[in-house]
């Protein structure tokens, strides 16, 4: 957004009581600058935005605010005349409040969703489906949603198999050949655990000796039974969790494995499995939520709760090369669809749009 528009003027605001100088990116931009105040979040969430509604995010800087972009669900405070525009990734919170710690629930119900909504002129989403699912939780009308697919990056994409970073990531790892791969957050909305039990069924038949599973991914809420689970299987040995990976290990991952399996129950965009499709993975994905809307015809959709569907899809594109090889082709070209230089340029006609008036 920042490349593409140069004529207009931006202020990024953060709070934090720890300095992030550090931590932040550089915007070197002329047409850029920060704002921060040194508050504890606690503080400033609750008393300050929760209760007394102060500040104002539009009178944080001495020049005009002309419209407020809210990236996410937070605590936020402005004054009416300024038009304001939110983007809400998912409501799976609210579709699925078991999957949650509670103080993360707790969070979501001081926060006030429902209200914010309302409170919003403009609600971006990045998927029809939870387009559909704002509408009809906050009674918002459907005109105030707009929906902007986001993008992945260029640097998922398929490696040539010379890449000696390949073998490099491999041996890290002490990757097996041939594997199922997951990546994402190990939480309950995920799915693992009929995601280990499909496995289960599939070395069962004892068609796939050789075959591991590896879920990579920083540790969650709730995520013990699915740890216990993996550990107590009998095919225990052949699951691997790798914990947190950094970014840009990613792509020789994806590159590495042999299907995605992404059984979700339940995203609001879904990008892990349009980046194992951007690398020419074949990828199965729960036929729920906005997943199909994003994959379309090219991957494999299962049923999230059956765990039987899982396995026949897996076991399925592992016997039938013309179909594994037909999903390696068109899992690109679908991926190909997300840019962020396209998202960039529509959210800033919706900016200027809404700005003008």
């Amino acid at each position: 957004l920042l490349e593409i528009d140069t004529k207009n003027q931006y202020t990024l605001f953060y709070n934090s009581f720890q300095k992030l100088d550090n931590r932040l990116p550089s915007f070197s931009q002329p047409h850029v600058k920060i704002v921060a105040t040194r508050i504890p979040n606690k503080i400033f969430n609750y008393p300050f935005l929760k209760l007394l509604g102060r500040p104002y995010f539009d009178r944080l800087t001495k020049e005009k605010v002309d419209l407020i972009f809210l990236p996410h669900l937070n605590f936020a405070a402005w004054s009416k005349k300024t038009p304001t525009v939110l983007t809400v990734h998912d409501l799976s919170f609210i579709k699925y409040p078991e999957f949650f710690s509670f103080r993360k629930n707790v969070w979501h119900w001081f926060l006030g969703v429902k209200r914010l909504l309302k409170r919003v002129d403009h609600v971006i989403t990045l998927a029809e489906n939870t387009k559909a699912d704002i509408v009809s939780y906050s009674n918002v009308s459907k005109e105030s949603v707009s929906v902007i697919y986001s993008g992945i990056s260029k640097v998922f994409r398929k490696l040539e198999t010379e890449d000696s970073q390949l073998k490099t990531i491999k041996e890290k790892y002490n990757l097996p050949n041939q594997f199922l791969l997951f990546l994402g957050t190990v939480e309950p909305r995920k799915n693992l655990q009929t995601l280990i039990i499909a496995f289960e069924l599939l070395k069962d038949s004892g068609n796939y000796p050789d075959l591991g599973l590896v879920i990579a991914g920083g540790k969650g809420w709730k995520s013990k039974p699915i740890y216990k689970q993996a550990h107590t299987s009998r095919y225990a040995r052949d699951i691997k969790f790798l914990d947190y990976v950094p970014a840009e290990e990613k792509v020789y991952l994806y590159n590495l494995a042999t299907i995605f399996v992404y059984p979700s129950f339940y995203e609001g965009f879904g990008f892990p499995p349009l980046e194992a499709m951007a690398c020419g993975i074949p990828t199965i994905v729960s036929a729920s939520s906005s997943l199909p809307e994003v994959v379309e015809k090219s991957a494999l959709m299962i049923d999230p709760y059956n765990a039987r569907s899982i396995s026949v899809a897996i076991s399925g594109l592992l016997q039938d090369n013309e179909l594994y090889n037909h999903f390696v082709s068109t899992s690109q070209e679908q991926a190909k669809k997300f840019s962020w230089a396209k998202a960039a340029e529509y959210y800033l006609a919706l900016f200027e749009r809404l700005a003008s008036k």
